[in-house]
Parts: structure tokens; sequence; C-alpha cells
């Protein structure tokens, strides 16, 4: 032992680089059991970890203890620390956050920090933006929000793209999500009759819900006659479905349900057309 430790004097260099790796080894596990004790810490402490806010403190504490980390890691060693002082001490820090504030990923942390305050949406919300994009909430980091679309379709926004956009929340405040639909029928439909077909197609569909449990005996939404279409007439309403069941699979299912019920009773589902008038000279 005592001869390892004098080479090891004598050798400054191959010292101190055993030091660095040393120390990168211990950081290692000690962020290691970190985050680990945070996650279990979250599950305990809070019973509903789907929640923005949480997510978002989340990743600020992986991040300031990925950056203490690596602060002790290159401080430790003779070989980092001129570095070290330059990247985390002094004016030199302040000129660089300075100009990393211009970057587009402050942006990113900053609006996503006033989005987990306001919170327009929760994880697990569907939500829908005005680009038509759409998806399910499934996580919001530093930089991103995460949504699912349809089978394992993944989509990222950065959450400086996504704060200033119109967002359409069909989940807010509610245990259940919905989906707007509307249908077009022929001029001469009797409108009535259209209402309750449409309604009752919804209704047997085995995805869909009473809309609002609790509130008046869970009513499904009713179907509305909102507009003249050019060729058509509009009939619309909102379905609600439970957070398991997929937005795709119950699209499919009720609107093919609704077909199928409209041309069973005989009401026409028209196709667009133009008039062409022609005439001779």
């Amino acid at each position: 032992m005592t001869s390892v430790m004098g080479f090891l004097e004598e050798h400054v260099m191959l010292r101190e680089t055993l030091k660095l790796i040393g120390t990168a080894a211990l950081a290692l596990v000690v962020i290691t059991l970190v985050l680990r004790l945070e996650k279990k810490a979250a599950k305990r402490w809070i019973m509903k970890r789907d929640n923005i806010n949480l997510r978002f403190v989340e990743s600020i504490v992986r991040f300031v203890v990925i950056f203490l980390a690596v602060e002790w890691v290159v401080m430790s060693s003779s070989i980092t620390q001129s570095f070290g002082k330059v990247l985390f001490q002094g004016t030199t820090v302040l000129a660089a956050i300075a100009g990393f504030a211009a970057q587009p990923v402050i942006a990113d942390i900053i609006c996503g920090l006033m989005m987990s305050a306001t919170r327009p949406f929760d994880i697990g919300d569907r939500i829908e933006l005005d680009d038509g994009t759409a998806g399910i909430v499934k996580d919001i980091t530093l930089r991103h929000v995460v949504l699912q679309g349809i089978d394992t379709l993944k989509i990222i926004i950065p959450n400086s793209k996504l704060n200033g956009m119109r967002i359409t929340n069909l989940s807010y405040g509610t245990l259940v999500r919905s989906i707007h639909f509307r249908f077009n029928v022929a001029y001469d439909t009797d409108v009535k009759k259209a209402m309750k077909v449409i309604r009752q197609a919804v209704e047997e569909s085995p995805h869909t819900v009473p809309g609002r449990p609790g509130e008046k005996g869970g009513e499904y939404g009713p179907v509305y006659f909102i507009q003249y279409a050019d060729s058509s007439l509009v009939m619309a309403t909102t379905v609600y479905y439970e957070r398991k069941s997929s937005t795709e699979a119950v699209k499919s299912d009720v609107n093919t349900r609704v077909k199928e019920a409209l041309n069973a009773a005989g009401i026409e589902i028209p196709y667009s057309y133009v008039n062409v008038v022609m005439s001779e000279k």
C-alpha cells in the first residue's frame, strides 16, 4: 500500500486522473440513488403524480442534481479545476448565462414554468392545438411536452411553441374525455328523427359514457342542429368516453355506428357537389 501511495505521489497526473474517474463513478451512483429516492418520495407523499406541476418540478430537480454532480466532478481534480472555475465561477458565468438566456432553451424552460403554474392541461388530458395537432398529454419536461397520438405515435412540442398556441382541452376539470362530432344529412331530412338516430347510435357504443357523472344523472350529450351547409344540414354532438379508451377507437366506432344507423333509417348522407350551368352563345 505504501509503495502504491508513493508511486501515485510521484506521478501526479495519474493520481489526479484516477481521482477524477473515482469521483465521476461516485457521482453517478449518488445521482442514481437521489433520483430513485425522489421518485419514491413523490409516489409516497403525492397520491396523484399525473399533474404537470409535479412533472415539471421533477424535471427541475433532475437538472439541478445533475448540474451539481458535474460541478463536483469537475472541481474534484486539479486536471479540470481551472476549467471548472471558468465554467462555474466569476463573471464568466454571468456572461455565459446572459448569452444562454437568448437561446430557445431558456424560453422553453420559462414557458414550461408558466404552463406548470397556470395548468391549462394536466397529464392524461386530451388537447387539440390550433394547427390541428391533437393527442393525450403524456409528459412535460424542461423543454417540451409529449403528446400521445394514434397507436405508438409520440408528438414532441417545445414548451415555447405550445405556450403561444390556442389549446382546446377536451378533458378540463372532468374525469372523462370528450370528442365533438359533426354529421351531415340531406336538406329534406326529418331533423328530430336524425337527432334521435344519432343519439341512440352514440349510446349503444361500448366506448361512450354519460358526460359529467354525478350531475343531473350523468346524461349523454344532446344532439344539435347547428348549421345549414352548402349541400346539407349539420348535426353535432359531444361524445364522452373514459380515459382508458383509445380516442381513435372511439371515433371509429361512433362514426361507423352513426353511418349504419342513418342508412338503416333511410336518412341520406349527402356528397358535396357543385352545380355547373352550361350556356351556348
